[in-house]
């Protein structure tokens, strides 16, 4: 399948993974994640882009970020994935890739999809066995989107915002959304969307991206067409 040009407009949500090499280990330590968190903090503000959702894995990352200038995510991407390269390549003695490829990601319909793809990112080290529930892990935004715990890196989207007119509502109302456990269709759902560069969304979003866009943001099933009768 020929890859897909990026489609990055400005506006609109986008979920990010970065994986490292052969799925190596991109951290091997809590200070390698610190200075890649240090790296997003200063790319938010050079290339205008809000994150609003994030999981430091040993061997990859998820992002759920909006950016305000179109293609600024691929550049945001090429500043911290270079800079982390340098600093991991000198710290490790090491030399060549550190990354799998060119980071995977796909736009996100906001109204349907995108509490449920930030569920599903802070999520992943329990699916992973880390830990059996999602506060128990550091590296990620739950702690501050569940918890009120202040994050530089984080700024929450107008979706999360609207759970409550107050902080404390907010809260309460965003872990009450983690006692519902994601279907087995959804943690699928994600993953071929993200994995693929297509489209997490509804019919009519994906049809209006795909003619802004010009490309597909779906596959069609392979098969012998039908013979006509």
């Amino acid at each position: 399948m020929t890859r897909l040009k990026r489609y990055c407009p400005a506006g609109i949500p986008v979920h990010i993974i970065q994986r490292g090499n052969n799925k190596s280990d991109c951290f091997h330590e809590n200070l390698d994640k610190g200075y890649y968190f240090q790296l997003l903090n200063a790319a938010i503000d050079l290339f205008d882009v809000d994150i609003h959702a994030w999981v430091f894995m040993s061997n990859h990352v998820h992002l759920l970020v909006t950016p305000f200038e179109s293609n600024s995510v691929s550049s945001m991407m090429q500043f911290v994935d270079r800079e982390y390269v340098r600093y991991f390549n000198r710290k490790y003695m090491r030399t060549g890739t550190l990354w799998d490829g060119r980071f995977k990601s796909c736009l996100v319909q906001t109204e349907r999809y995108f509490l449920t793809c930030q569920r599903y990112i802070e999520l992943n080290p329990v699916r992973a066995g880390l830990v059996s529930e999602p506060g128990s892990f550091h590296w990620s935004t739950y702690n501050t989107n569940a918890l009120g715990i202040d994050s530089s890196l984080l700024r929450p989207h107008q979706v999360y915002l609207s759970l409550g007119n107050t902080k404390a509502k907010r809260l309460v109302a965003y872990r009450e959304l983690f006692k519902e456990v994601m279907s087995r269709d959804q943690v699928d759902e994600i993953r071929f969307a993200v994995n693929k560069g297509l489209v997490l969304g509804s019919k009519k979003f994906k049809d209006r991206i795909a003619k802004e866009s010009g490309q597909r943001t779906r596959l069609h099933k392979r098969g012998r067409k039908p013979r006509k009768k």
